[in-house]
């Protein structure tokens, strides 16, 4: 009997298929009629009369002849079967085939869709964020050329203007910044002891003079107690707060806005109720996407960025919190945050309240500026040196060096881009050249530069962005340079020398000489002067000793407006 063909599944189980059960058939009848044919010839070779040789020799002829026809019947069919079942193997692989590539298909046009709603999203994003950016930058240039023109515009009120562009632009730099760090997991939160019902008063004085000037009252309802301090990121909390109640009073045309605050097992609710424009039921998820404010034409009239709402929600899930949405378009709209805010294990001793500073204790110090952006320069002079500190420019990062090496500054404050030397070649060589001795500080708009060195060994002691907040610039100041700051309301701690006698003509050749010097910063020439005019001039005794002090504090500055305020003549 010819064998049978076999197949299996693929979890290795036999199949039949069509083709094989009619083989079996066509075998089983190709046996019966051999079977027949044999039975038959059987037959006839029973012997029974005289022709029984014949008989037999014809049985013989017809077994052997039923046996080759069934034998070929039999190889022809097995190389059908085999045929049609190679047939069906080659259907199924195609079929297959097919259906993965259908599949695949499917996946590509998938994957086309979403390109392209990620395409036409990324669009919107850029023309929002052209636009945003030309308002304020038109509103600059325009003003800017105005004051070219003299006499055609109030210095007054362009200045107001330029500085509320670039407050707007800065904030919409700023925004971008915060939703990109947010997303790239790069945002680092701090863990400060927050004077909660002090920081809900400055947040709700922000904006009481905002609320007024629209006729609109402000209210701040805390319910029960509130603890007085609590561990969160006081600058991201602050944040949250001052978008949300922002918000709310800009959609608000008449009417109250309301700020309550519940505290209870450690977890905060701050509501923000506003009788404004309401919301859409279809646009309270919406609004918390970048640069989108609903579908309300009135919204849509208001100025803004369209971020706030977005960064809220992020910073309030970084914090571990959420926010939530409850609008009636025509009535107005509740925010309400939920934010786990627990109280420090030991309040912190009595907490200093701000006051402008001053000055600061202790001997007098040199602050380098190096930067390549002379206003930059101009804005920070401005600022160091009303309150005491000695403060020398430098354009680039190979003028700053060789400054450094003049007047040996306690501080450098070093911009990043410049031409030639980069901010961090420059810092990495003072720091190789001077060690601690000179404190450095990165002042810089690039903020991912922030995190050049998480890892390595920084060439600097801190970082600044731009636009400098010119308070937390001299917070960092202080810290890096452990002042003790005088502010206004503190009594004078230093005792101001009584200035020296005036100076004869006969000492004017040597003052000159010691401006000349002083301003190259040669010490040494600036020296040996001194020892000259105190020879020379005997009633330079005192003058010439005041001089030394800062001479041998290597403190030039403070020479030069003792030299150029007319001290000594």
């Amino acid at each position: 009997m010819p064998d049978l063909i076999a197949r299996k599944s693929p979890q290795g189980e036999p199949t039949t298929s069509a083709a094989s059960r009619a083989g079996d058939r066509a075998v089983l009848a190709a046996i019966v009629v051999f079977v027949v044919i044999a039975a038959l010839a059987l037959y006839l070779a029973v012997p029974g009369d005289a022709v029984a040789p014949m008989r037999v020799g014809a049985a013989a002829a017809i077994v052997l002849l039923g046996g080759a026809v069934a034998l070929l019947f039999t190889r022809a069919n097995r190389r059908h079967r085999t045929a049609a079942l190679r047939a069906e193997d080659r259907t199924e692989a195609l079929t297959a085939e097919i259906a993965a590539q259908l599949a695949s298909r499917s996946e590509l046009e998938r994957a086309q869709e979403a390109a392209e709603a990620a395409n036409a999203a990324k669009t919107r994003y850029l023309v929002a964020v052209n636009h945003e950016i030309r308002s304020p930058l038109n509103a600059i240039y325009g003003y800017a050329q105005l004051l070219e023109r003299d006499g055609t515009i109030s210095a007054v009120e362009a200045g107001g203007v330029i500085r509320r562009s670039a407050e707007h632009l800065a904030n919409l730099v700023e925004s971008l910044l915060e939703i990109s760090r947010i997303e790239s997991g790069t945002v680092k939160l701090r863990s400060d002891v927050v004077q909660l019902p002090a920081l809900l008063d400055d947040v709700v004085d922000m904006f009481r003079m905002q609320a007024k000037a629209k006729g609109i009252e402000l209210r701040y309802e805390p319910a029960g107690r509130l603890p007085r301090f609590v561990r969160t990121d006081e600058k991201r909390l602050r944040q949250i707060l001052i978008n949300l109640l922002s918000n709310a009073i800009k959609y608000t045309i008449a009417g109250s806005v309301t700020l309550s605050v519940a505290y209870r097992s450690q977890v905060a609710e701050v509501a923000i109720t506003d009788t404004g424009i309401g919301i859409a039921p279809e646009d309270l998820e919406r609004i918390f996407e970048p640069f989108e404010r609903g579908s309300s034409a009135e919204a849509a009239l208001q100025p803004g960025v369209g971020l706030g709402l977005a960064i809220t929600r992020m910073l309030a899930r970084v914090l571990g919190g959420e926010i939530t949405a409850a609008s009636t378009p025509g009535i107005g709209s509740c925010f309400t945050l939920r934010l786990f805010l627990p109280e420090p294990a030991s309040p912190p001793g009595d907490v200093a309240t701000r006051s402008r500073i001053t000055g600061y204790a202790g001997s007098r110090k040199t602050i380098l500026v190096v930067d390549d952006q002379q206003s930059q320069t101009i804005v920070l002079e401005n600022l160091l040196r009303p309150i005491g500190f000695d403060v020398f420019t430098a354009s680039n990062g190979a003028e700053g060096l060789a400054l450094a090496e003049r007047c040996l500054p306690d501080l450098v404050l070093l911009d990043i881009q410049m031409p030639g030397i980069s901010g961090w070649e420059t810092a990495t060589r003072l720091r190789a050249a001077y060690g601690d001795a000179i404190r450095i500080v990165m002042v810089s708009a690039n903020a991912p530069e922030i995190h050049r060195y998480d890892e390595d060994a920084p060439p600097h002691d801190a970082f600044v962005s731009k636009p400098v907040d010119l308070e937390a610039l001299l917070a960092v100041v202080g810290r890096v340079l452990r002042l003790d700051w005088e502010t206004a309301n503190d009594p004078p701690r230093r005792a101001v020398a009584a200035p020296p006698p005036p100076l004869p003509a006969s000492a004017d050749k040597w003052l000159t000489q010691l401006r000349r010097l002083a301003k190259v910063g040669h010490i040494r020439g600036v020296e040996a002067t001194l020892s000259e005019l105190e020879e020379n001039v005997p009633e330079s005794v005192g003058a010439v000793a005041a001089m030394r002090y800062h001479v041998n504090n290597f403190d030039l500055g403070s020479l030069m407006r003792m030299l150029d305020d007319g001290q000594l003549n």
